[in-house]
């Protein structure tokens, strides 16, 4: 059980939201899918709509898309919005800012901290956020191009700005100052005996990022010292984006087995394994994250080559995924991305991302809606 804003999310998320396969969705979802395709990411995001003009070609679909595929790209599109609207804000104090990025100016401090785990870390940053926004606005337009309803979350844009030098003082809608990041992801793509879709646990890598509230950006200036203080804020990036991006490399596949149409299922098989390169530039690049306690709340990152970490669950050059069990445990072991099982896909992603502490601050108007997409892309196709 978590809570943003006094409000209850129960573990399975579905109880308060019934699952829905109709045409007619409800006026509350209608109300909350507004038309246009417009991110309101950060000022000056004008550009990337040329995506949506690019649909005027012949070669694209115009049938119009099952309620099925349509939940699932509405969700993916409102997935792809957040991941865009928190990548902006790492990229806003730790990123590159140009004409394809554009919002915020840096803040050098963060920024050396984030470099001690790859000096091209603003630029991985950069793309990494790049890539975001254009999945939402692919999606986005595909939807309108297919006479599905796109997806705006702009009218929840109200979360504060980190008061840093270097941010925009913009609404956003997730909240990277109060983080507690789910590091298990680690072990798991190194565990060879087990699999979370056949029931396997795994333990973090940073046990204390799991137990309290952490911000993996500056919230202010009077963040950006003592040295290991804003060194402890660029290891929690680091280990939350590669927590973000283990999340969309199951996404993917989960929600790809449950669409009919053969366009989509390219759309979903196309942009997932982005997803999953992003998992292994952050999974490589956090192993350098230097061994740290923060002074100011005691929050320890250890060196996970040395005990009583090290061996294969946690020596951070195995980036790889490991061979592990799959499907049956008789089955020989085999490298794959874990999970995949589709059932409840959507719903998990939401909880994860709830727990993440991501929608801290948020009204229950925000969770209502944004449980309805996932309740309603896990509806899609029942699991055979």
């Amino acid at each position: 059980m978590n809570s943003a804003a006094g409000v209850p999310v129960d573990s399975s998320l579905g109880a308060a939201v019934a699952a829905s396969n109709e045409e007619t969705a409800g006026s509350t979802r209608r109300s909350f899918l507004a038309g246009g395709v417009a991110l309101g990411v950060g000022a000056g995001l004008a550009p990337l709509g040329r995506v949506t003009s690019a649909f005027a070609d012949s070669s694209i679909a115009s049938s119009t898309l099952s309620t099925g595929d349509a939940a699932i790209l509405r969700f993916l599109a409102a997935a792809e919005i957040i991941e865009a609207d928190l990548w902006q804000q790492y990229n806003e104090l730790g990123g590159i800012q140009d004409s394809e990025v554009p919002g915020g100016s840096g803040s050098a401090p963060y920024t050396h901290a984030l470099r001690k785990l790859d000096l091209d870390m603003p630029q991985y940053i950069h793309d990494n956020t790049e890539d975001e926004i254009t999945h939402a606005a692919f999606i986005n337009a595909y939807l309108k191009s297919r006479g599905a309803e796109p997806v705006s979350l702009d009218r929840f844009r109200n979360l504060p700005s980190s008061k840093a030098s270097g941010a925009q003082q913009i609404g956003r809608l997730t909240n990277l100052m109060e983080l507690t990041v789910d590091t298990t992801w680690w072990t798991r793509y190194r565990s060879r005996s087990a699999n979370p879709d056949l029931g396997g646990s795994f333990a973090p890598a940073v046990k204390g990022l799991a137990e309290g509230k952490f911000p993996a950006i500056p919230p202010s200036d009077k963040d950006l010292h003592p040295k290991d203080h804003i060194q402890a804020i660029a290891n929690t990036a680091g280990f939350h984006f590669g927590t973000i991006e283990q999340g969309g490399t199951s996404l993917y596949p989960q929600l790809a087995q449950r669409v009919s149409d053969p366009e989509v299922l390219r759309i979903l098989l196309s942009i997932g394994p982005t997803e999953a390169m992003h998992l292994q530039t952050w999974h490589d690049k956090v192993g350098n994250a230097p061994a740290v306690t923060d002074p100011t709340n005691g929050l320890m990152f250890p060196n996970l080559n040395e005990p009583p970490f090290g061996g294969e669950d946690f020596q951070t050059n195995l980036i790889m995924p490991e061979p592990t069990v799959f499907l049956k445990k008789s089955f020989p072991t085999v490298s794959i991305i874990r999970p995949t099982h589709t059932k409840g896909a959507a719903m998990g992603a939401v909880k994860a991302l709830t727990d993440d502490g991501l929608f801290l601050g948020h009204s229950q108007e925000f969770f209502i809606a944004l449980k309805e997409l996932a309740s309603a892309a896990d509806a899609a196709v029942e699991e055979g």
